[in-house]
Order: C-alpha cells, then structure tokens, then sequence
C-alpha cells in the first residue's frame, strides 16, 4: 500500500512539473510573439543595380537593360521579400541619391527610410579541364563580386558598404568517351550572383534594424497630428513613441558631407488611429502624452521608435 501510495504521489508531481512546464512554455511563446509582433518595417527602395564589369558588353550594349544587372536587382529583391522584414518601393530608375533625399523644406519625395546601391564589380566564367588516360572532365566556374552601398535617406549617409564574392560551378566527365559532354550552362551566372548577394543580406537587414525606427510629421491642425505609416510597418493603437526636435546640421569640410548633430527628446506621442490601404498611403493620427512641439515647423522635429 505504502509503494502504491508514494507511486500515486510521484506521478502527481511529475504531471504538476509538466503542467508548470507547459505555462512557461505558452508563457514565453507568447512574449516571443508579442516581441515579434512589434517589429517594425522599414521602407526600402533599390535605387539601381549597376554591372561595372565588361563581361557581355558589345557595341550595341545599353547600360539602362542591361541583363546582369536586372538579374543581380530581382535576386536581392526577391530575398529583401523572403526575410519579411521591410515594404519593398519600386525605384529602378532613379540616379541621384539626392532625388530620395529630404529637401531643404523638409518634405520628402517618397516614403523610403533606406536606399541601396548596388553593383556587380567583377564577373568572370572560366572552364577547368583535366584529361587522364582513361577519362577526362571539364569544370565551367562562374566567379562574381557584388558591392553594396545602404544610404539612410533622411541625412543622405552610407550607414553600411560592402563586396562579397561568390562562386558557382558543375563538373562533367567522360570515361572511356563515355558520359555527359560539358556545355555552356547560363544558370551559373545566376548562382555566382546569387551567392554574393546571400552574404550581404544578414548585414543590411542588420544595419536596418538594429537603427530605431523614425517618422515624421505630416500636419497638426485642428483635424489632430497625422503621421507617415500603419498597419503594415507594425504600427498599432496605443503605441507609444519618442518626439525628438533635430539636432543641428553642420558641414565637414574634409569630406563635404552635412552631419546631423544628436538631437533632444521634447515629448512622447500616441497612436490613436490607423487608417490607409496601402503601404503607399497609410497614415496614423497620434496625440501627445507628455511634451509639446512648434505646430509651425514640423520639419524640425520627427519620431523615433523607443527602445
């Protein structure tokens, strides 16, 4: 009786352990989804994708259908989509990062957060043989390098540069005149680029990321305080973010470039309405929970996520 009675007390502790267990397991999966569900997207937008490279360029070559270079753009977007991390813009023709830029008014041209240049700078196909007394084989290999330029759009800065290589290769052999004979195989081009570009993924959606989130002012009139964004960045009511006013700019006269001074937190905002249909038109109404901003000169001021 005595062993029936501490088997029976053993087998209650045992479930109450793994009924605890089973609540800190819902627990934290949904914590992870919560924390997940507040990832923000940034808006990204590929400028262009160049092929610097005199690989297949004849006399009749045009720089603005150039087929590597589609090819190398299509790749990247295609794995910008799959991390399901940013709203990818259609920006293909544009030439100037200034054309993206925030004017001296403050109003932007369109709503992307980061632009990215790209460029294919060595392309080189190459076919390795080796002949034995009973077979031969012959190895085609494709070697690329790609270079990457992430430009934060609202000061015009490269906040991340960077070349990766990759290689893409098959083999054929004969034995005795028996076998598959090697020919031109044009998927390889695909897989060189291919492998480049999957090296520097991690490294933009990280360098994109890991910058808090920012916003900017639209109106604040008496019909409220309109804000670019909604529901497909992640943005939902009763978020809260950070209203900073701009720090000043200055001119390095080493390098031409303006720098954006650190600016000073003036007070917190609340979302109170999400509406739009698109990422393209999407907006959100906020008001202030603490602090207040100069209606008259928004372009002073933005949002920033808090973290």
């Amino acid at each position: 009786m005595k062993r029936i009675i501490l088997c029976l007390a053993i087998n209650s502790i045992s479930l109450m352990a793994i009924a605890q267990q089973k609540v800190v397991n819902t627990e934290s999966q949904i914590l992870a989804n919560k924390i997940e569900k507040k990832a923000l997207k940034r808006k990204v937008a590929i400028a262009r994708f160049s092929n610097e490279t005199a690989y297949s360029k004849g006399i009749f070559y045009n720089k603005e259908n150039d087929p590597m270079a589609k090819q190398a753009l299509d790749i990247l977007s295609s794995k910008l989509a799959a991390s399901q991390k940013f709203i990818l813009l259609e920006r293909s023709d544009m030439d100037k990062i200034s054309s993206e830029r925030v004017l001296t008014d403050g109003s932007q041209k369109i709503g992307a957060d980061y632009l990215i240049l790209g460029s294919i700078t060595e392309f080189g196909r190459k076919n390795v043989g080796e002949v034995k007394v009973f077979s031969k084989s012959v190895k085609q290999v494709v070697e690329a390098a790609v270079n990457i330029r992430l430009v934060d759009v609202s000061t015009g800065q490269v906040v991340y540069s960077e070349e990766a290589k990759g290689e893409a290769e098959t083999t054929d052999k004969t034995v005795l005149g028996l076998g598959q004979n090697a020919g031109y195989d044009a998927t390889l081009s695909d897989k060189a680029i291919a492998a480049a570009i999957s090296k520097l993924v991690e490294n933009i959606i990280n360098n994109c990321t890991n910058r808090p989130w920012k916003s900017n002012f639209l109106s604040y009139d008496n019909d409220g305080i309109i804000i670019p964004g909604g529901k497909s960045q992640g943005l939902q009511v009763g978020d809260v973010y950070e209203v900073v006013q701009k720090g000043k700019s200055i001119k390095n006269p080493q390098t031409g470039t303006t720098i954006e001074l650190p600016g000073k937190p003036v007070g917190k905002v609340k979302i109170d309405f999400v509406g739009g249909d698109s990422s393209q038109n999407e907006f959100s109404m906020v008001s202030f929970t603490e602090g207040s901003i100069d209606k008259q000169h928004l372009n002073n001021y933005y949002i920033k996520e808090i973290r």
